[in-house]
């Protein structure tokens, strides 16, 4: 979960937004690897005097176990508490002083850490970075502190959101095996289960280096970041890699359904997931412009046929990026008076919709374009560049079929988007989750 924007990565942010960076290719990004195997990708980008460095971290909730659950997003917050040469709340401070800023987020996949800053204040990074990698300070204290933190955060998070309650359901019924069922923040009894043991061995086999690729962009030179990578992240040794994650989810035969009781919801929420490839697969470009035709803006298919007529106060879909396959996810909120019935079936209706008639070649060009306008506009800063290439050598294998992705969009036909309709929203590959104040009953 993203730690909350400061003021001063607000104002770095309002100060980027009018300055496009220089255009980019993929003979501009350099990369090298370390002897102890971290991976650095460099862009040199000197269109501001800033720079960036995003760390990625090939850890999240997949990689846990029955136990140890939300571990990986404990770790988010026990990044910012101490180590040996910068204590308690000083990488914040240190930062900040060097007019920094940062923010980090946890997925089923990965532990994405960001730093922005001055190009001048280059060496304060990665002093920073290398100091809570090979030291930080795992003492009882802390971590009985911040595991309140975290339990309230979970607590908190599952009453005043709907749709991270229904998720959380839905995702334990839509997978038997794969540990994609749990939620990224854990379940409750892990949370408070956890041993400094398993939080050290957890640190020291998750953030070795060689389990890192990290990018830095911006108003730096390749040859002074070797220099600074060989001082500050040579030193930090390697360690065994992880064990792999090798439980692959069995073909869902049927339909799966959950209901949560949730006495103060004031109308019904429902949210169906499909099981679909990880996104290295071929159909992920198809998948990803379906998910656009229902939901995106206000000419979308669910907009139309549920908020246009007052069905539903919102209606959505979800499709995250994934190293093994995951779900596929629409949604919808009912206006007052409209039942979880009403709701489900026109969901279905819309899905069944497009895999038995197909879509327009209208339809699919409006969406082509506004994903490729988000793909350019995420590459126009620094900060863009640095997190799409991560995203890219990571969920594709490689950073450089970033600059296929326009072609890959642009491939896509009528045809493949309903043979992915099709193949992968039907009866069989779905579950279903209702929120209500009271189940409805058959008459």
């Amino acid at each position: 979960m993203k730690r909350t924007l400061s003021a001063l990565t607000l104002a770095m942010g309002l100060a980027l937004a009018p300055f496009a960076s220089q255009a980019t290719t993929a003979a501009d990004i350099k990369s090298f690897t370390l002897d102890n195997g971290m991976k650095i990708m460099v862009l040199e980008d000197a269109s501001i005097p800033n720079a960036n460095m995003y760390l990625f971290w090939k850890v999240g909730s997949r990689n846990e176990a029955p136990g140890i659950t939300g571990i990986s997003h404990f770790f988010e917050h026990m990044m910012f508490n101490g180590s040996k040469k910068y204590g308690p709340k000083m990488f914040d401070r240190t930062m900040e002083a060097a007019g920094g800023a940062n923010n980090a987020y946890t997925t089923e996949n990965l532990t994405v850490y960001t730093d922005w800053f001055p190009a001048t204040a280059l060496e304060t990074i990665f002093d920073l970075e290398a100091d809570r990698i090979a030291n930080l300070d795992i003492n009882a204290k802390m971590v009985e502190s911040e595991r309140g933190v975290v339990t309230s955060e979970r607590s908190t998070g599952l009453e005043n959101s709907n749709i991270r309650a229904l998720m959380e359901e839905l995702k334990g019924v839509a997978f038997r095996a794969h540990p994609y069922s749990w939620p990224v923040i854990g379940h409750e009894s892990d949370i408070a289960a956890w041993t400094l043991e398993d939080l050290v061995q957890y640190h020291k086999t998750y953030y070795a280096p060689n389990n890192a690729v990290v990018v830095i962009a911006g108003d730096v030179k390749l040859d002074e970041v070797k220099s600074l990578a060989g001082k500050y992240f040579a030193p930090i040794p390697a360690q065994e890699p992880p064990r792999e994650v090798k439980t692959v989810e069995p073909l869902q035969k049927g339909e799966r359904r959950t209901f949560i009781h949730k006495a103060s919801a004031s109308t019904p929420n429902v949210m169906m997931a499909y099981h679909v490839p990880a996104t290295s697969h071929e159909d992920y470009y198809a998948l990803e412009l379906l998910a656009g035709i229902l939901s995106a803006g206000n000419s979308s298919r669910l907009y139309q046929s549920m908020v246009d007529s007052q069905l539903a106060l919102e209606a959505d879909t979800y499709f995250p990026m994934s190293f093994d396959p995951n779900l596929f996810y629409v949604y919808a909120v009912g206006a007052p008076g409209v039942t979880a019935a009403a709701l489900e079936q026109e969901l279905i209706a819309q899905t069944n919709r497009i895999a038995a008639e197909g879509v327009t070649e209208q339809e699919l060009e409006k969406i082509k374009n506004i994903k490729l306008m988000e793909f350019y506009r995420s590459m126009e800063t620094i900060n863009g560049k640095a997190n799409t290439l991560g995203t890219y050598e990571l969920f594709f294998g490689s950073f450089d079929k970033l600059f296929n992705a326009p072609e890959a969009y642009n491939k896509v036909s009528t045809a493949d988007i309903q043979r992915v309709a099709q193949t992968y929203l039907k009866r069989a590959n779905r579950s279903v989750a209702v929120l209500a104040a009271e189940e409805e009953m058959d008459k």
